[in-house]
This record gives structure tokens, C-alpha cells and sequence, in this order.
């Protein structure tokens, strides 16, 4: 390809992340320089509080010669209506909100003057929408429709409500996906089910290096078939005009599942049972994992993929009843409806069981197999 412009939508600084990872000045700026990036950038997660987190992002900003542009990050709980005032007037340019880290949802009334702030000054707000959390999808939509003005900006492709949301995105045209997300089924339905205008590439620096998620979503972009435009518009056209606080640009239509070997929905589904299974042959209640799948069946009950999301989740329900298994302690329990599970959501084109049928023989399937 001819070389791409990249514009990282999703970066952090920070030092006290309970996660523990760390992320300097120099060593988020080498990343960069490394893939020839610019990016935009937040706080790691403060359990301390966001203000004096937000005032180093901004100097580290500064002092960056241009290669990092600062978004201030609010916790709901602690007046985030006059420190999002405070860092703009610093010189923020966008907003960053964490659901999960900060325990809150999106229609608390605590959030709404920001919204409204937002949609006055036409800047982004980037909301945590990935692991850890509910689905958040309903809410979101509400938001862009109060406030069209405003630019929300769902990170992790926004695998909380992939299965459905990518529907909305064709009607809001102030929704958008970033692609700071690791999954390639993940990827894939989002390149090719959500309009390419409304994608924004996104690495989640230091969980990931820039140059690594550039190349590995540029391979995703290939193969769903996105044009060298559409390519430039989402590794970094259209945030340039986001931030800029121009009209974003239509970017045309998503290139559709042609190009895919499996239905894009359902892979998804089928990847988070697969993560689940691994983890239940080392012991381990998958219960992350198990509530992606969970979310990844939430399509919408015209899709093609509905009756097999069905039985999938009558599955996972399922085994939180079942009995116990004839099996060793060192599995996690209700092994066989997850497999079963994996299975139905790589047949979808055979007849799916119904509603009162029987259930699988808990000893089915052995590990040793």
C-alpha cells in the first residue's frame, strides 16, 4: 500500500493504573515516532482523582512538539461538568469517560451538562466500551440523538453492543467506533459492518503499540475490502476534522461480508465461547469471556443470525442450572453446553434446537477427546 497517515485515537499517561501498566511522556512518544503517529491522549485510570492527571496530560502535551493532543478524563462522582470546563480552558480538545473504572452509566443526570457541553462546542467524547461493563448501546444512541452536535466516540469497537449498534451507526452520523480492541473477529465485523466514515483507528497505547495495531487493523481493513480513501479517512482523516470540530466526512457505504470466510456476528460469539472453553480446561469460571459471548448474541430479532443467538443463550442459561458433572475438579463446571454452544454458532445452517428440546448429555464431552 502507499504509506498511510496514522492519527492514534485512543492513547494513555499515567503511572498509578491498578492494572499496573505505565505509560511515560518518552515512552508513549517513542511508540509513536516509531509508526510515524500522532495521536490523541487521556489519564490511566486515578484512583486518587482525574485533575491533577488531566493538568500533566495537557504539559505532556505541550511538551510533545505536537505529536499529542490532550483529552481531560471525568469521573461523574466529582463535579465533572466544571473540570471538563477547567481542562478545555487548558487546553483539552476532547473528553474521555470510563464506565467500568468509575462505576457509572451514561444516562446519570450527572453527565448530561457535559453532553451538553459537548454538543455546543462540537467535541468527542470517548466512552469506554468494552470489557467489564453492561451493554451501554441504548444509552449511547439516546446521547447522540439529544445531542447531534456532540462526537461519541465508543472505544474497543464497541464489542459491549457490536451485535446491534452497528445498525444505528448508519442513521447517526455523530457515532463512532474506535478500533483499540485486540479480537480479530471483533475487527472484522466492524470493518465490514459499520460505515467506514464512522471508524477511527485506534491502538490503546501502552495495552498495545501503535505500529502493531496499525499493521494488524490495516490487514483487517484489507480484508473487508475498504477502499485506499476509506482507508485514509479512518486511519486519520476523519479525526483531524473531529477535532477540528468540522462536519465528519461520509465515508460511503460498509463493504459488507463478502469478503469474510464466517458471518461476522456470529464469529464473534463463537470466539469469546472458544476464550471461555480454554479457560474452563484450566479451572477457571470464565465469567468475562462468558458475558461477551452473552452480549455478542444480542442482535436484533430480525437478523439472519437471531434463531442461533437464541439457542446459544438458551445454552449458556442452561448451565447455570445443570447438574453436576462426571467430570474432575480441575474443570470448570458446565463444560458441555459451552462446546455445544461453540458448535451452534459455527452451524447456523442447520436447524437449531428448540426452545424444549433435550438437553445435552452433560458427560458428552470428555477433555480427553
Amino acid at each position: 500500500m502507499p504509506r498511510v497517515e496514522l492519527f492514534d485515537a485512543h492513547t494513555h499517561l499515567g503511572q498509578n493504573d491498578p492494572d499496573e501498566y505505565r505509560s511515560s511522556l518518552s515512552e508513549l512518544t517513542e511508540s509513536l515516532a516509531a509508526a510515524g503517529a500522532r495521536a490523541t491522549v487521556f489519564p490511566m485510570h486515578e484512583p486518587g482523582g482525574y485533575p491533577p492527571a488531566n493538568d500533566a496530560v495537557i504539559d505532556d502535551s505541550e511538551r510533545s512538539g505536537g505529536t499529542l493532543v490532550p483529552f481531560c478524563r471525568l469521573d461523574p462522582a466529582n463535579d465533572p461538568l466544571a473540570e471538563a470546563e477547567r481542562c478545555l480552558e487548558r487546553g483539552a480538545v476532547g473528553i474521555k469517560l470510563h464506565p467500568r473504572a468509575e462505576g457509572f452509566a451514561l444516562d446519570i443526570p450527572a453527565l448530561e451538562p457535559v453532553f451538553a457541553l459537548a454538543d455546543e462546542r462540537r467535541l468527542p467524547v470517548l466512552v469506554h466500551a468494552g470489557r467489564g461493563i453492561p451493554a451501554l448501546g441504548s444509552h449511547a444512541v439516546a446521547v447522540c440523538d439529544r445531542h447531534p452536535g456532540l462526537r461519541l466516540i465508543l472505544a474497543h469497537a464497541g464489542i459491549c453492543d457490536l451485535a446491534w449498534i452497528w445498525r444505528a451507526a448508519r442513521d447517526l452520523p455523530n457515532l463512532f467506533f474506535d478500533t483499540a480492541w485486540w479480537s480479530p473477529s471483533d475487527l472484522l465485523a466492524l470493518f465490514a459492518l459499520v460505515p467506514p466514515g464512522h471508524i477511527l483507528f485506534a491502538s490503546d497505547a501502552p495495552y498495545a503499540t501503535p505500529s502493531f495495531a496499525a499493521y494488524m487493523n490495516l490487514r483487517y481493513a484489507r480484508q473487508a475490502g475498504l477502499s485506499p480513501g476509506q482507508i485514509e479517512l479512518v486511519f486519520a482523516g476523519q479525526l483531524e476534522r473531529i477535532l477540528a470540530g468540522e462536519e465528519p466526512l461520509d465515508g460511503g457505504e460498509p463493504p459488507g461480508t463478502a469478503r469474510l470466510d464466517h458471518d461476522p456476528l456470529l464469529e464473534r460469539a463463537y470466539a469469546f465461547l472458544l476464550a471461555s472453553i480454554g479457560q474452563m480446561f484450566r479451572g477457571v469460571e470464565p465469567t468475562e469471556t462468558l458475558a461477551l459471548a452473552e452480549l455478542a448474541c444480542k442482535v436484533h430479532d430480525d437478523s439472519p443470525q437471531a434463531e442461533t443467538c437464541a439457542a446459544v443463550l438458551r445454552l449458556l442459561e442452561m448451565r447455570e442450572n445443570a447438574p453436576p458433572e462426571n467430570r474432575p475438579p480441575q474443570f470448570a463446571p458446565g463444560l458441555s453446553y459451552v462446546i455445544a454452544a461453540a458448535g451452534l454458532a459455527r452451524t447456523p445452517d442447520v436447524a437449531m434446537p428448540s426452545a424444549g428440546g433435550a438437553q445435552p448429555d452433560p458427560g458428552g464431552a470428555q477433555p480427553d477427546r
